[in-house]
């Protein structure tokens, strides 16, 4: 991965603050697909100003509507709040019905007219950044929806920038995720402030990010996995990675072993599914047949077994995470809510281990659970290698988990609507 070292915290905000970009000799290198960055006005507004982000996944679409207010040219851009919404399918699901799949959008634009006054309408900027759902869809098909997003925001009376609708590469997502969670959380500014990692679970991807305190981790890293920007006069080189087609959803295709392979006509079985399951599942686009299997055993040790050949030798595994304390959300979040490890409005503190326990439990007595997700067993299970044998983590790694951090969602969007905001000279 290329540096940003144009990403200076003059450049960005403290706790709910939004800084200057004052240093960018090379920004097409990081935001290449974004918007080309210019320098805060003279005359910025004073006032309050919004930034609408669009997130398309490939299991829902977010809207985010942000709230800023500038209270006088000399003072930061303070965050005032975020109103948020999601809507299931996401896209991808669209991928042959392009003009259906954008209805989604208008739909979701209509909160945002409620959000915006009217009076700035014409002011606001609106994006969407699709995710790991496009990324896996045929490019034309990715293309046709895209086109008709942009057709729906050119319909609305929002501000629509150059190319404010297109693919982000997933190692923005998990750069962007750990600079939110950092800032919000009041770990890149002070004295003697210990960053922490991220993990982000979606249905087609997976990202891990966090900050290196070991030379020997910086020498043992292939170098696409590490990026180097500079905040408060520092320069932080974070490790991150995407692992594309290892989301949780794809990961049910392959431990069924059903990825490339034609749907029609088949059932796709798998010992981390009650045996007299017989079911249809609908992910990008495509409709699959599947249930559990006649012969052999259930639990988790069989269980286990399939879906570690997912994780196994495909991802790598730097030693010092397992002395890190990590973020972890999207899929992390709802499958421990699921098994009541952590409240759904509070979120948690658990361990690695603690995903394997609850694993076991469920998959051990499937019957138990046969009012939850047929697939809680395979993703538990999965959840559970992909921690432990996929990333490397020891049980006793401490995972925070949580939806918000001072009540806004932990996701990349809000570090890609502060930088939106900055292109178009709208904050100060």
């Amino acid at each position: 991965m290329m540096g940003i070292s144009w990403f200076t915290v003059t450049a960005i905000f403290a706790f709910s603050s939004i800084y200057c970009i004052v240093s960018h000799p090379k920004p097409e290198l990081w935001f290449q697909n974004l918007y080309p960055l210019k320098m805060c006005p003279a005359n910025a507004s004073v006032g309050t100003f919004y930034g609408i982000m669009f997130d398309a996944g490939s299991t829902g679409t977010r809207i985010h509507i942000y709230t800023f207010i500038q209270r006088s040219p000399e003072n930061p851009a303070e965050l005032k709040g975020e109103v948020f919404e999601s809507v299931k399918p996401g896209l991808s699901a669209y991928a042959d019905q392009p003009k259906k799949g954008a209805e989604t959008i208008r739909k979701l634009l209509e909160m945002a007219k409620s959000a915006v006054p009217p009076s700035h309408w014409s002011k606001t900027p609106v994006v969407l950044k699709a995710t790991a759902g496009l990324r896996l869809l045929a490019e034309h098909k990715a293309q046709a929806l895209l086109s008709q997003v942009r057709v729906v925001f050119e319909d609305s009376p929002f501000l629509v920038p150059d190319n404010s609708v297109s693919i982000m590469d997933g190692s923005y997502e998990g750069i962007l995720a750990w600079i939110t969670v950092n800032f919000l959380t009041g770990q890149l500014y002070g004295q003697d402030q210990q960053t922490v990692g991220t993990l982000d679970l979606g249905g087609a991807s997976t990202q891990i990010t966090f900050l290196p305190q070991l030379e020997e981790t910086l020498a043992q890293t292939p170098v696409d996995f590490l990026t180097s920007f500079q905040m408060f006069n520092s320069t932080y080189k974070l490790y991150t990675h995407s692992y594309l087609g290892l989301g949780l959803k794809a990961a049910r295709l392959a431990a069924l072993g059903a990825l490339n392979m034609e749907a029609a006509g088949q059932t796709f079985r798998s010992s981390c599914l009650p045996k007299q399951l017989e079911a249809e599942w609908h992910f990008g686009g495509i409709k699959y047949q599947y249930g559990g299997k006649k012969e052999g055993k259930t639990g988790f040790e069989p269980c286990y077994s399939e879906v570690l050949k997912v994780v196994q030798g495909k991802l790598h595994q730097p030693d010092e995470i397992q002395r890190s304390s990590f973020y972890a959300f999207s899929y992390y979040y709802d499958r421990a809510v699921d098994i009541d490890l952590i409240d759904y409005e509070k979120g948690g503190v658990l361990h690695v281990k603690d995903f394997e326990r609850k694993a076991k439990q469920v998959c051990d007595n499937l019957d138990n659970y046969s009012s939850a997700s047929p697939f809680l067993c395979m993703d538990l299970s999965y959840i559970t290698a992909l921690l432990k044998e996929g990333f490397g983590f020891g049980d006793s790694t401490i995972l925070q988990l949580a939806k918000k951090v001072n009540n806004i969602e932990t996701s990349w969007a809000l570090g890609a609507t502060f930088h939106l905001l900055q292109s178009l000279g709208l904050s100060h």
